[in-house]
């Protein structure tokens, strides 16, 4: 039994620890080349393009502000929110759990840098004639795809548990 509880512990811990350094590597990656080159824009394809910005508010940069009070209150809030995403994960044995640590690893990849560098390297452009989304990281990706999952789980999964019930 103990041995069973500490093999899953671990198992969660690698999967933080692989999200977590596979954001690290392409960030690492994107910012020597922008020490080497002074900055980073790169040609792609017609739809993606790396180019290295500093994103001091939250995803995709909402609420980026120069003041340095603000970007700790909101660094705050970011730990706040990791610490509830963690109690959340203690009352799910399923899906969820997994969805929730994918959250948690790409959040505690943005909070790195947040702590390290005072900002997010974001360097992922998509592009459609003209029209740029906003420029994202790896670890937003991870939170991206973790609420969108726990999102149509909610509405689909329990729509179905409502209507089984009536």
């Amino acid at each position: 039994m103990l041995k069973n509880y500490f093999n899953k512990i671990l198992f969660n811990l690698f999967i933080v620890i692989l999200i977590f350094s596979f954001d690290r590597l392409t960030k690492l990656y994107i910012i020597n080349l922008a020490e080497l080159n002074k900055f980073v824009d790169i040609y792609i394809n017609p739809f993606l393009n790396l180019h290295l910005i500093w994103n001091t508010g939250i995803g995709f940069g909402l609420l980026s502000s120069n003041s340095n009070l603000f970007y700790n209150l909101i660094t705050l809030l970011i730990v706040l929110i990791n610490i509830v995403i963690i109690i959340m994960m203690f009352r799910y044995k399923n899906y969820k759990f997994y969805l929730l640590l994918m959250v948690f690893s790409g959040s505690l990849g943005n909070l790195f840098d947040r702590i390290y560098y005072n900002a997010v390297p974001d360097f992922i452009d998509f592009h459609y004639e003209g029209f740029h989304w906003f420029i994202f990281n790896v670890a937003d990706i991870f939170i991206t795809l973790g609420v969108i999952c726990l999102i149509f789980a909610e509405l689909f999964l329990n729509k179905n548990k409502l209507t089984n019930e009536n």
